[in-house]
């Protein structure tokens, strides 16, 4: 074989071990580009559940939350009216029911929803949550006194729980007048979080894709 020739069969098995190399090159990066690509839109989807779902959540907390708020503050303001109109208005049980748990966010964060939510909507869901939080524990604190000072006397007469003197609430029930109005800032505080939350939550959903 002349030198020539040997320089070809050499070139020849350099260019194909070259094409043969990129080859490899390009099916490796286009295998990572692809699980990549997979894994980014399994987050994505698993993202937009999570929006889709709190913002479900958020849009009938804010239409009942408004229908509760508005039967709350009717009801504090007749007992207000009537309070300062010397009109000693009966007591009831304090009662708050709620069908909110705080596993739901917890939940919703361990599936993924830190790792995958935008900071400040995260920080949204954290506030929103600890309004929750502080008025769930204000609502029972009052209903327990309720139970316990109201509920056991509801068969007892007005004068047990007003001075007919001045027509004023004895001092151990002052804290009804006072449970009707915080009951209604909660629902307001709520709505306010929630609202902000939703508005975080429909900004954001846009950007996922």
């Amino acid at each position: 074989m002349s030198e020539t020739t040997e320089k070809r069969s050499l070139l020849s098995r350099i260019s194909r071990w070259i094409a043969e190399l990129v080859l490899v090159f390009v099916g490796v990066y286009a295998a990572f580009w692809l699980n990549n690509y997979q894994e980014h839109r399994q987050e994505a989807d698993r993202r937009d559940q999570i929006l889709a779902s709190l913002e479900q959540q958020l849009h009938e907390g804010i239409e009942s939350g408004k229908i509760n708020r508005a039967k709350q503050e009717h009801e504090a303001a007749e007992f207000r009216r009537a309070l300062d109109g010397d009109e000693m208005p009966p007591l009831k049980p304090f009662v708050f029911t709620t069908d909110y748990s705080p596993t739901d966010w917890a939940t919703m964060l361990q599936s993924g929803g830190i790792q995958l939510l935008d900071v400040q909507t995260l920080m949204a869901v954290r506030n929103d949550e600890s309004v929750i939080r502080w008025g769930l524990s204000r609502m029972a604190w009052y209903q327990k006194l309720s139970d316990e000072l109201i509920v056991p006397n509801l068969d007892q007469d007005i004068s047990f729980f007003y001075d007919p003197a001045t027509k004023n609430l004895r001092k151990r029930f002052e804290i009804y007048p006072e449970a009707l109005d915080v009951r209604v800032k909660f629902a307001t505080d709520l709505e306010r979080t929630h609202v902000e939350l939703l508005k975080r939550i429909q900004g954001e959903r846009p950007r996922n894709h």
